[in-house]
């Protein structure tokens, strides 16, 4: 397990964060927290019967992420209970589900990572799989192979991807996929 530090920051350390809730009613901002390492896995044993005893006490929290946050090293995100966290890592450590991230004994958070979503792309032939290619690798899309299909990974709505490769969609070059990957 390694061993890591999250500080309490005050609301001087930082900028301010203004949220609107839609409202006149503005509750009282919880402190940022900062992190600067990963505690353990919510799995551990030193941390799975504490965690439940906070959760039934109010007092865990998630912050939930995109899978394509997991590899970064710098981070301001706001958590489940409105807790700001300030992600400041090595490089040898990474985020991951599951990572708790704080953990005193009125308050925990553990990182929770949304599930990847994947659009599915099949050429019509092996000229359109390399305008399909070339279009994914010039717009720097995340993609794996499957085979004859292209999938790509959607961190953006899905309708951005399908509008960047209309023209290949509406000549019948690429089909795109409903099942998803």
């Amino acid at each position: 397990m390694t061993t890591a530090s999250a500080h309490r920051v005050s609301p001087h350390d930082h900028a301010p964060h203004h949220h609107h809730h839609g409202d006149d009613h503005h509750p009282v901002p919880r402190p940022s927290i900062r992190v600067e390492g990963v505690l353990g896995s919510r799995l551990d044993p030193p941390f799975a019967d504490h965690l439940h005893r906070l959760a039934h006490a109010g007092a865990y929290e998630e912050l939930t992420l995109d899978t394509v946050d997991l590899a970064r090293h710098r981070l301001r995100a706001v958590g489940s209970l409105g807790t700001e966290f300030l992600i400041a890592l090595p490089r040898d450590t990474l985020l991951f589900d599951g990572a708790v991230i704080a953990c005193d004994d009125h308050h925990a958070a553990v990182v929770r990572v949304t599930e990847r979503r994947w659009l599915r792309l099949r050429p019509a032939s092996a000229a359109a799989a390399l305008e399909l290619g070339w279009n994914a690798g010039n717009l720097h899309w995340r993609v794996r192979f499957d085979g004859d299909d292209l999938a790509v990974a959607l961190e953006a709505p899905e309708a951005d991807y399908r509008a960047r490769i209309a023209p290949l969609i509406a000549a019948g070059r690429v089909e795109s996929l409903e099942d998803g990957a």
